[in-house]
């Protein structure tokens, strides 16, 4: 197939981009700024005034859009703030745009999200199927998001949105900062240590976004490991692997007072399931978290 990504170089963009290229597939990457093949890939330049994107995508098969600005970057401020919602929207626009010219249109648009379109949770579970939506800046910014993209069922293109949990992987993405602490031997429970931590290791994230072009997804689909674990577990698990202390614990007021509003990605969380993907009969490569963990520090 001719596969199409917007955010081909950022940490899960890479990793599908690679796992493409072993399948066989052909990888067009939309970049601000090259242009032309290299290793296998075709870029293609977009969202500058003089790129027209959709002369080079004629016949692609599926579309990936993963461009955003990482929730990961700084501190939210608002201007942060603005500036994640933005680039989602803008970038999701052109996509839009693109389709709409395309005289053939692909088969499917498989669009990021997040699981932070749910509310903070200690007891409850979710799955697809849960009405419950939050009302914060995330959630907000999810429920936007996946509204924009689910348009081009319009354009009779079916749409799934990838609804990422806390991605994990060595060199970027939430893990390395969780296991700094760890690494310098003061790591321990964060807050209550009740919370919940809806995990999901970088590879099934390709995995799962290839699975959704090839099978017959459509709407929200949860990207997240069968097997959530409250925080405390995955401190202990996480200390386990790579050899360290669990026991100075980080109080709920000090990460706030260090990260302000993104301080909920770690403080609270919500035990998401990938229902879908189970029911389609998606099979994860690290279903555990210990397993996921040693093969990231192997």
């Amino acid at each position: 197939m001719k596969i199409a990504i917007t955010g081909g170089t950022g940490f899960v963009g890479s990793e599908l981009a690679d796992l493409l290229l072993q399948k066989g597939h052909e990888v067009y990457i939309l970049s601000r700024s090259r242009n032309g093949m290299e290793r296998g890939i075709t870029y293609v330049q977009w969202l500058s005034e003089t790129a027209n994107p959709e002369k080079q995508l004629e016949g692609i098969d599926a579309f990936v859009n993963l461009a955003g600005e990482s929730i990961n970057n700084g501190r939210w401020t608002e201007k942060q703030k603005q500036t994640i919602y933005d680039s989602r929207m803008k970038a999701t626009d052109e996509v839009l745009r693109i389709l709409k010219a395309l005289t053939v249109k692909p088969k499917v648009l498989v669009n990021a999200s997040a699981i932070g379109i749910y509310p903070a949770s200690t007891s409850r579970r979710y799955t697809e199927k849960s009405k419950e939506k939050g009302t914060d800046f995330l959630a907000r910014t999810v429920r936007d998001w996946e509204l924009k993209a689910q348009s081009a069922e319009k354009l009779q293109i079916r749409v799934a949105c990838g609804r990422f949990g806390i991605i994990l992987g060595k060199s970027e993405g939430a893990l390395p900062l969780m296991a700094l602490p760890y690494k310098l031997f003061v790591g321990g429970p964060i807050g209550a240590g009740h919370n919940w931590m809806s995990w999901v290791h970088v590879k099934d994230v390709a995995h799962a976004l290839l699975f959704a072009i090839e099978h017959p997804i459509s709407g929200p689909f949860n990207i997240t490991a069968p097997h959530a674990k409250r925080m405390n577990d995955f401190g202990k698990t996480l200390a386990n692997v790579l050899k360290r202390p669990y026991y100075f614990p980080v109080p709920s007021f000090a990460l706030k007072f260090a990260l302000g509003e993104k301080s909920q990605l770690v403080i609270e969380g919500q035990h998401v399931i990938p229902q879908v993907l189970l029911d389609e009969g998606y099979s994860f490569q690290f279903p555990n978290l210990e397993s996921a963990l040693r093969n990231i520090y192997r």
